[in-house]
């Protein structure tokens, strides 16, 4: 029986392949994201892409911010985890699948660096969300309280937030209900044109949880979207709304570095 050797180039085409046959794109994204941003220099220290939540008897797999991607993403995920095995390290790989995530949508090419130190075991991560990740039901200053500690400004914070373009909420894991965007399969400078120009009016999920919601696309909006419109955080969204190059570069600028939160030694290539 032959054996192909593992390269950089087949775990790339593996995962495009992956994205596009299960439009799992958005979720590739919120894994990366989830597992990069626990980190803080605030009130909380530490933190960091280091994988935590493949250990499923606790930590940071059993946060209810992270409701889905233990299970989904991961399961996703599991055959080409087995078939690299070795090749590359979880956190890398989760950092890699939401960047070409990212592409194959239709957003920038954002550069991975290699080299971030897996956790052991759940104890290897943070002890709580809560004061690390945003709550989609609060205002701009709350971003504030959340992004400044990571070393984000606000124009990083818009500029994140623009994520949203893809993706959808999902009651069972957010209490939140619905997509973003019309097309929440491609990557583009659509969530800030649309909450521009869209109209969005209060309403209660069957969960409980406060959102907006655009009854003529059934899209919706989280408090921490529409905070955005308000100051100092405006002017960028009116900004990415008009040049999505700008959006994209801003972007990736910011993205990188929230990967990258609490790593040394980073290189670029595997």
């Amino acid at each position: 029986m032959s054996y192909e050797k593992p390269s950089y180039e087949n775990l790339v085409a593996d995962l495009k392949k992956l994205v596009e046959t299960k439009n799992c794109g958005p979720i590739l994204i919120r894994l990366s994201w989830h597992d990069a941003g626990v980190y803080s220099t605030g009130k909380l220290t530490g933190g960091c892409p280091n994988a935590a939540m493949r250990f499923t008897d606790g930590g940071e797999a059993k946060f209810a911010a992270n409701a889905g991607l233990p299970t989904v993403a991961l399961g996703l995920l599991n055959p080409i985890t087995d078939k690299y095995e070795g090749f590359i390290g979880h956190a890398d790989l989760w950092a890699l699948a939401a960047n070409v995530a990212i592409e194959v949508m239709g957003g920038p090419k954002i550069p991975t660096r290699f080299g971030r130190q897996d956790a052991k075991s759940s104890a290897d991560g943070v002890d709580s969300f809560v004061g690390r990740l945003p709550d989609g039901d609060k205002g701009g200053d709350h971003l504030q309280q959340i992004f400044y500690p990571k070393g984000f400004d606000d124009k990083d914070i818009v500029a994140l937030s623009g994520a949203h373009t893809v993706g959808s909420n999902h009651l069972d894991r957010s209490g939140f209900d619905g997509p973003w965007t019309e097309e929440p399969l491609k990557f583009d400078n659509t969530y800030f044109v649309e909450m521009l120009k869209k109209e969005y009016k209060p309403e209660t999920t069957s969960k409980g949880a406060s959102q907006f919601r655009n009854s003529d696309t059934n899209t919706v909006m989280l408090a921490s979207d529409l905070a955005l419109l308000e100051p100092p955080y405006r002017q960028y969204v009116e900004k990415y709304a008009a040049d999505q190059d700008a959006f994209f570069t801003d972007y990736t600028a910011a993205w990188v570095k929230l990967q990258e939160l609490g790593c040394s030694g980073l290189r670029d290539t595997l």
